[in-house]
């Protein structure tokens, strides 16, 4: 896949149908505009594209990111796009729509069909929204589709509603409004020891400023390894209350029974299956032990390798 991040001009050849959105989760409803382009531009000898578009780490004004950047452009690649175009918001924000339309997705996208959701807007103060791109588009000879919203048991699928979901710890949710489980793919780092010297070692892995923490607690997870191995995970998210009375200082602690070996300064993939229980403060480290071999267990169970 084609992928840059700035305002540059993209290899269209004969041009692209660009699916148009920040598509934070990638989720279901983001699916049905992704997989319109791709539908659209395979009938139409046509390369499917996005735009969509960085914002800071912190304060952003779409909420607490669903996604790292890397893991949001590899849902969007395995999806079938051929390029994505994802400069910094504040690199286009006072393009009227006019100016949108004409020097982002005709001169560097080579736009032909153009697909959002209903209540796309663009252009500076938002003055655009999707009736004015259907006209500017028309004018243009750009065909324009506006999918409609996506379902979940009767409600609107969103971002806000998976970010919520995510809080609560409704894994189950999360995963069928995603469609594809709910994942972190981060750098393993040292900790303290203490599992290692409790019998459990754990990789553990810390959200990058901006990224929602989901509900603390236990979950199990499997874990892809850098070789490619997966391996049944117990994971602990949230404030050690145990150890520390630091409840600022949030970690996410996985072990995996039965591994062992060296993987610090590697990138684990941890995949999100079913929340267990709620963090809590044991009365000592044996009853933190017996906790945490029982999740083991549990995770084990889930995979068919207890």
């Amino acid at each position: 896949m084609q992928y840059t991040k700035t305002l540059s001009k993209i290899d269209a050849g004969a041009g692209t149908a660009v699916a148009l959105g920040y598509f934070d989760g990638v989720h279901i409803g983001h699916r049905a505009v992704l997989g319109e382009a791709v539908r659209y531009a395979g009938e139409h000898g046509l390369v499917p594209a996005v735009f969509t578009f960085s914002l800071p780490d912190v304060g952003g004004f779409k909420g607490a990111r669903i996604l790292s950047s890397e893991e949001k452009r590899r849902r969007i690649a395995s999806l079938g796009i051929g390029a994505m175009m994802r400069p910094p918001f504040e690199s286009f924000a006072t393009l009227s729509p006019e100016q949108f339309v004409d020097d982002v997705l005709v001169g560097l996208l080579g736009a032909r069909a153009v697909f959002c959701g209903p209540n796309f807007t663009f252009g500076k103060d938002k003055a655009g929204n999707v009736d004015v791109l259907r006209r500017l588009c028309a004018e243009r000879g750009i065909a324009a589709d506006i999918v409609p919203i996506t379902e979940y048991k009767g409600g609107r699928v969103s971002s806000t509603r998976i970010r919520k979901a995510l809080a609560e710890g409704d894994i189950a949710e999360v995963n069928a409004m995603l469609g594809e489980d709910y994942a972190i793919e981060f750098p393993i780092r040292r900790g303290a020891g203490l599992g290692h010297t409790l019998g459990f070692p754990t990789i553990n892995q810390v959200y990058p400023a901006g990224m929602l923490v989901p509900r603390s607690g236990v979950y199990i997870t499997e874990v892809t390894l850098p070789d490619g191995s997966r391996h049944p995970g117990a994971t602990g998210l949230g404030s050690r209350p145990t150890v520390s009375d630091d409840i600022c200082h949030v970690t996410c602690e996985t072990f995996l029974p039965g591994f062992s070996g060296d993987v610090y300064g590697e990138t684990a993939r941890v995949r999100f299956v079913r929340w267990l229980w709620p963090t809590e403060k044991y009365e000592n480290l044996a009853a933190l032990t017996a906790m945490v071999h029982r999740a083991a267990g549990e995770a084990l169970a889930e995979f068919g390798r207890a």
